[in-house]
């Protein structure tokens, strides 16, 4: 693992770091944001995973959570939204919602995407064994958050993990990719005909089934352009209230699909998961 830059911001540090993924076959980049309070000792930690397009680095310019984190001291992990490098393969058409930058946080299982192409292991196993192992974080005080791409992932992993995690958060997710373009055009790429195997990363499909309920906000702007097409939140909303799993959901009048929604309210964000992390230690 190379440490590649590092900045003193609010009294922590916001570093980045390379380094060679075994899952994904290739070099990977994460960001971190260290809070002051780690000289003290281990601290919770958030996962941010991104949308379409996005790196490691989207979040750590764009939401402007390093105040708040810092604060409440809360660590926050920053993964990519794809494997990288030469030999990975992409999009033929490049274009920006399959290939590179658009992983969708799951394993694919169809050639030629499935040697690298396997995010849900990179995101729920080696990033966070490396972190575990490398930072000082409480790895029984985690959480997992993230934006359209990133909210179908992360609302997908918690509801696969709950005993991964203690809260799940999105912004304006993408809540049943097998009901949308975005989602239909990857999965039937990255695994294949077989439409019963694309439940498995499915969060209208899995919270149906959950026996655990995780704390649960999902935020969404009234003015986003993908809201009717791509992201319907009343599917998730409906699947919901009928298997009696309870979460929060707020509309938030005249915000679009932009980090300019994300940091208007990230910091409500980090103040639920941090509630929450707080009362489990």
């Amino acid at each position: 693992m190379e440490r590649i830059a590092s900045n003193k911001m609010f009294g922590g540090e916001q570093r980045r770091y390379k380094h060679q993924s075994e899952t994904l076959s290739c070099d990977m980049h994460f960001s971190i944001y260290l809070p002051p309070q780690v000289s003290e000792g281990p601290v919770p930690v958030l996962y941010w995973l991104s949308g379409l397009t996005g790196t490691d680095e989207s979040f750590v310019i764009k939401a402007g959570a390093q105040r708040v984190a810092s604060e409440l001291g809360l660590a926050i992990v920053m993964g990519d939204t794809s494997p990288r490098g030469e030999d990975v393969p992409d999009d033929s058409e490049q274009a920006y919602d399959f290939g590179l930058g658009a992983g969708f946080y799951l394993n694919a299982t169809e050639a030629p995407w499935s040697k690298h192409y396997r995010m849900y292991d990179y995101i729920t196993q080696e990033l966070p064994a490396l972190i575990n192992e490398s930072f000082p974080v409480d790895p029984s005080r985690q959480s997992i958050f993230g934006h359209s791409m990133g909210g179908h992932g992360a609302l997908s992993i918690a509801l696969k993990n709950p005993d991964k995690y203690k809260s799940v958060s999105v912004f304006a997710p993408i809540v049943s990719p097998i009901n949308c373009p975005w989602g239909l055009k990857a999965f039937s790429s990255y695994l294949g005909n077989d439409k019963s195997t694309w439940q498995e990363y499915d969060s209208v499909s899995l919270i149906s089934k959950a026996t655990t309920h995780l704390p649960m906000l999902v935020d969404q702007g009234t003015r986003d352009e993908f809201l009717e097409n791509q992201l319907k939140p009343e599917l998730l909303l409906a699947a919901a209230k009928k298997a009696g799993y309870p979460l929060q959901f707020i509309e938030r009048e005249g915000y679009d699909h932009s980090y300019f929604f994300i940091a208007s309210f990230i910091e409500e964000h980090l103040r639920f998961h941090e509630k929450i992390l707080r009362a489990s230690s």
